[in-house]
């Protein structure tokens, strides 16, 4: 993925970072507590995932550091390549059948309607964007390194580059 930004002499750059193949997710937090979380559903109706969302380890239940009284980010849950190969292992072990792939185990782990079976499967959240917050952002770089001070997880495969040719790169 690529964002363009205004570098500071007004010339364009270019703010890359991969794009994870998990399920999309909007996480809400209030004072500093997290509120909710819902999917982007059939695209104009999410699905609250609140109580699932609660259970996965790198997202944080409380905001650290000088947070914003509103916070609503987007972020991407996945299940990573090594903890999906050892959870298929362990399921073929005890007789069930391997999940096909990650993308398709984060997303109906996700929609499970028990959280317990949630908080049993390895996954994990990358967040890389803020959808609404009671402070401002200048640039999605200015995002990228505000989220971690909150606890909040980003990839830091990142790259800012000033032309679009190093962007596809």
């Amino acid at each position: 993925r690529g964002l363009a930004e205004a570098a500071d002499d007004g010339d364009q750059q270019y703010f890359c970072e991969p794009k994870f193949d998990g399920l999309s997710v909007e996480v809400v937090y209030e004072d500093g507590e997290y509120v909710r979380a819902a999917t982007r559903g059939d695209g104009a109706v999410g699905e609250d995932v609140t109580e699932n969302v609660r259970t996965i380890r790198s997202v944080p239940q409380r905001l650290r550091g000088d947070y914003p009284d509103f916070l609503a980010v987007r972020g991407e849950v996945y299940i990573p390549r090594e903890a999906f190969t050892a959870y298929n292992r362990e399921r073929v072990e005890s007789g069930k059948d391997p999940f096909a792939n990650p993308r398709n185990a984060a997303a109906g782990t996700l929609r499970q309607l028990d959280p317990t079976i949630t908080a049993e499967r390895p996954l994990a959240v990358f967040f890389f964007g803020v959808l609404d917050a009671s402070v401002d952002f200048d640039s999605h770089r200015a995002i990228h390194e505000r989220l971690p001070e909150w606890g909040l997880r980003v990839c830091d495969r990142t790259r800012v580059v000033d032309d679009i040719e190093a962007a596809i790169d």
